[in-house]
């Protein structure tokens, strides 16, 4: 029987999928992306050589894999065709491995205005790149699906439709410039060629995939504590990035689950803006995103930083019927003197346990028994709070820096 795995993030985002699914893909035959859109950013480093994927699946670095993205992800064309590109001038191929669901929803520009101009009046702090615009439409029943490219007369229907309705908000409500049917057409038909290579039916392919006994690794993007029902709403983003997002972004059922992993960081990142109940505003703080590099992969934005909050980590493990955990960047608290979890809430404010620190490096570790006894002491905690095994730990970005229990 093929085993079917599921990698997702239990917190904000940036917890270090891309590294994981990297890893792990060696051993599958397909690696699917479910939902979000180019405001993803997993970042892969191999030999020194740092990648960083928004759209296409972490798989496409092992020549042996397959990817695929689904029906739930919202596609910008551009993102992708760039994407594309720079992956294959480091000879990374495409053709006969590399599909794309007809069902995808397209991002165009007048999703990206209508996010900023709206974004600086909600301040929900997004990545202005259209994401929740383009998901809107989609709910509404009047996005423009990446099949549509094959027909362009209908194609052009469905603009002229979509940007009436775009329009009259940029204008009316938000007092902004319309845009162009036909610059807006035109933007789409430039890359007819990604149409051409890529679209499938994924449904059917996915089908055919698991009867032939295809084993299949499902990435997830964004965090659980950022899912449009069970995040910190309104401060989310606009797709279920919880295990519930993969039957309706892929149209696969729950029983081809096998394994669902979770993946945290020892600490708390968050991107914008939203409740944060353990973010720290002073040294330490500032030490774990000196030393984590916490800047957004996707945007560049400093990511907010704080202690391990397993309050909300215990309730993500729950939401996505989490069998394992992963978790990263263990490495980044190697300095720290002291260190804090948070084990329950009291009047909106964090109650702390505290734990000695290791002060020694824990950077490149990849056998457990090597860790400091006050670090397998925090992990162990962790493990014993949530009630869930820690079965892979990272101790830094690269591949063999990884340890396997």
């Amino acid at each position: 029987m093929s085993n079917h795995t599921l990698i997702l993030g239990l917190q904000w985002g940036d917890e270090g999928k891309g590294k994981i699914v990297d890893y792990l893909s060696v051993d599958f035959d397909i690696v699917c992306r479910f939902q979000g859109g180019h405001n993803a950013g997993h970042t892969i480093e191999v030999n020194s050589h740092k990648t960083v994927l928004h759209l296409i699946p972490s798989g496409i670095l092992h020549e042996n894999s397959k990817c695929l993205i689904g029906n739930g992800v919202v596609l910008a064309l551009d993102a992708l065709d760039k994407e594309i590109k720079n992956l294959e001038q480091r000879n990374i191929k495409f053709m006969n491995r590399f599909f794309v669901s007809s069902a995808c929803c397209l991002i165009l520009s007048t999703h990206i205005s209508i996010d900023k101009v709206r974004d600086k009046k909600e301040l929900i702090g997004t990545t202005g790149r259209g994401i929740g615009p383009a998901y809107e439409d989609k709910i509404g029943r009047r996005a423009i699906r990446f099949g549509d490219l094959g027909n362009k007369s209908i194609l052009k229907e469905k603009v002229e439709v979509l940007l009436e309705y775009h329009n009259r908000l940029l204008q009316d409500l938000y007092n902004d410039k319309p845009h162009k049917i036909d610059e807006v057409y035109n933007e789409l038909i430039k890359y007819e060629n990604l149409y051409d290579k890529y679209c499938v039916d994924s449904q059917d392919l996915l089908f055919e995939w698991i009867e032939n006994g295809k084993s299949i690794l499902f990435e997830g993007a964004q965090g659980t504590l950022l899912d449009i029902d069970h995040g910190t709403y309104p401060f989310v983003t606009s797709s279920s990035t919880t295990a519930g997002g993969v039957s309706t972004g892929l149209g696969i059922g729950p029983k081809h689950i096998d394994k669902i992993i979770g993946i945290t960081k020892a600490y708390t990142t968050r991107v914008g803006e939203g409740p944060f109940i353990t973010e720290l505003f002073n040294d330490s703080g500032r030490m774990l995103a000196e030393k984590g590099n916490e800047f957004g992969a996707t945007t560049g934005r400093p990511r907010r930083c704080g202690w391990l909050d397993l309050v909300a980590l215990k309730k993500a493990i729950f939401t996505n019927s989490v069998t394992e955990l992963c978790i990263t960047k263990l490495d980044v608290l190697d300095q720290m003197k002291k260190i804090n979890m948070c084990i329950a809430y009291e009047n909106d404010e964090p109650v702390y346990k505290e734990f000695e620190g290791w002060l020694t490096s824990t950077k490149g570790i990849s056998e457990y028994e090597k860790l400091p006894k006050n670090a397998k002491s925090y992990i162990q905690f962790v493990e014993n709070f949530t009630n869930c095994a820690a079965s892979i730990i990272s101790t830094g970005p690269s591949r063999d820096q990884t340890i396997f229990r």
